[in-house]
């Protein structure tokens, strides 16, 4: 299965675009979408998805575009879960949409792509001869950012 080139125009065609947008198609032979990508996505008015379905589309599609993106080196039967994925990442980049406008500042790839973030714990402080470090129960939190900190990791390649 392969969809045709002509609906896709069409619809194109028909949409309304708004001044800061992208065309999107999601494909398997992409660039890797990452969390770099999620926050330039994150600062456009408008992103249209284009998902293929098993074989994907016609190639002719590709003059119509802006960008082609996969979300790994395996192969879906669609688009659609891959859209879905992009959409979360960036949606949860635009101000507004986390509780905290701080959330997205300490998490893994926020600061580079290798970044990877500190541990979190939950109650109750011991679990199965398992403990929370005893350092964020403490309420020092210039202890607790250096515990983070230190805890924190780049990504071994």
């Amino acid at each position: 299965m392969l969809m045709k080139i002509e609906p896709i125009y069409k619809c194109l065609k028909s949409i309304k675009k708004l001044k800061h947008h992208k065309i999107i198609l999601l494909s398997a032979k992409g660039k890797s979408f990452n969390q770099s990508l999620a926050k330039t996505f994150a600062k456009l008015q408008q992103i249209i998805f284009i998902c293929g379905h098993y074989e994907g589309v016609d190639e002719r599609v590709i003059k119509y575009i802006d960008e082609e993106i996969s979300i790994g080196n395996y192969v879906l039967t669609g688009g659609e879960i891959p859209a879905m994925a992009v959409i979360d990442a960036i949606t949860r980049l635009i101000p507004g949409v986390l509780g905290d406008a701080d959330s997205p500042k300490e998490e893994t790839f926020s600061k580079n792509l290798d970044y990877i973030e500190y541990p979190h714990y939950t109650r109750p402080e011991s679990f199965k001869n398992q403990n929370v470090p005893g350092v964020l129960l403490s309420g020092n939190h210039e202890e607790i950012n250096k515990w983070r900190k230190k805890k924190s990791k780049l990504r071994k390649s």
